[in-house]
C-alpha cells in the first residue's frame, strides 16, 4: 500500500470512529445516547490510535493537515509529497464521513436537533466569539504537534535519518498509543470550547459532506464559522514545528 493510499484509509477510519462516536452519543435513539463528553473525548482518543496504527508504517501516518503542515516546516517532508498528503486526508474525511451518515442513517432520521445532526460531522464553538475560537484552536493543536514532535525519535526531526526528508514520525506502533492518549486529554482539558477540531481535514470534509447530503431536516452548514478550524490549525501545527526547532 503506498502512503497516499495509507493517508485515505486511516483518515477514513479516524472519522469513521471518531465522528461515529460523536453520532452515538446525540442523535436521537441509539444505545450511546446522551452518554456525554467523557465517551465523545474517549471516542476520539481511540479513533486517533486506531487510524494511525492503520497508516503509520506505510505514510507515517499524519492524518492531519496540521500535522503535515508541521512536517514540511520542520523540513521532513517536500512540499509536493505534503500537497499529496493533504489531498488524500480530505477524501478520506469525506469518505469517513459518508460512512457515519449512511450508519446511522435511520437515527438521524428520528432526530429532531438539526445542531445535533451537524455536530456529527463538524464543529462548532459553544460560545460565538470566533477570534477566541481562532484562539483555542491554535492553542488546542499546537498542544497536540509539539509533543507529537517531543515524542518522536529526534533523528527523523533533526534530518540525520538516511533520507533528506521522511514523512514518518519516528512512533512506532507503541509509540502511537500515548498520541490517543494526547487527543483524549486534549478532548477533556481544551474540547469545551471549540470542540477541538485540531484537524482541518476532520472538519472541513464532513463539513462538505453535511453540506451536500439529503440529510432530513439539517440547518446550513455554519460556512461563516468553517476557517477556523481550518485556519487555526494550520497556524497551531507551524507554530509547533517552529518552537521545536528552536529548543530541540
Amino acid at each position: 500500500m503506498n502512503a497516499l493510499t495509507a493517508e485515505v484509509i486511516g483518515t477514513a477510519l479516524l472519522i469513521l470512529f471518531g465522528n461515529g462516536v460523536v453520532a452515538n452519543v446525540v442523535l436521537a435513539r441509539t444505545k450511546g445516547n446522551d452518554s456525554g463528553w467523557i465517551v465523545i473525548s474517549a471516542g476520539w482518543g481511540v479513533a486517533v490510535f486506531i487510524g494511525a496504527f492503520c497508516a503509520a508504517d506505510f505514510s507515517g501516518a499524519h492524518l492531519n493537515p496540521a500535522v503535515t503542515v508541521a512536517m514540511a516546516v520542520a523540513g521532513k517532508l517536500a512540499i509536493g509529497e505534503a500537497v499529496g498528503y493533504i489531498i488524500a486526508q480530505f477524501l478520506g474525511a469525506i469518505l469517513g464521513a459518508a460512512l457515519v451518515y449512511c450508519f446511522y442513517h435511520e437515527h438521524f432520521n428520528v432526530t429532531e436537533d438539526a445542531d445535533a445532526k451537524l455536530a456529527c460531522f463538524c464543529t462548532s464553538p459553544a460560545i460565538r466569539n470566533l477570534p477566541q475560537a481562532f484562539f483555542c484552536e491554535v492553542v488546542g493543536t499546537f498542544a497536540l504537534i509539539l509533543p507529537i514532535f517531543l515524542m518522536a525519535v529526534p533523528s527523523l526531526i533533526h534530518g540525520d535519518a538516511p533520507a533528506e526528508t521522511d514523512p514518518r514520525l519516528g512512533l512506532g506502533a507503541l509509540g502511537l498509543l500515548p498520541v490517543g492518549m494526547l487527543v483524549f486529554g486534549i478532548g477533556l482539558s481544551l474540547g469545551g470550547t471549540t470542540g477541538y477540531a485540531i484537524n482541518p481535514a476532520r472538519d472541513l470534509g464532513p463539513r462538505l459532506v453535511h453540506a451536500l447530503l439529503p440529510i432530513q431536516g439539517k440547518r446550513d452548514s455554519d460556512w461563516n464559522y468553517s476557517w477556523v478550524p481550518v485556519v487555526g490549525p494550520l497556524v497551531g501545527g507551524a507554530l509547533a514545528a517552529a518552537v521545536y526547532l528552536a529548543i530541540a
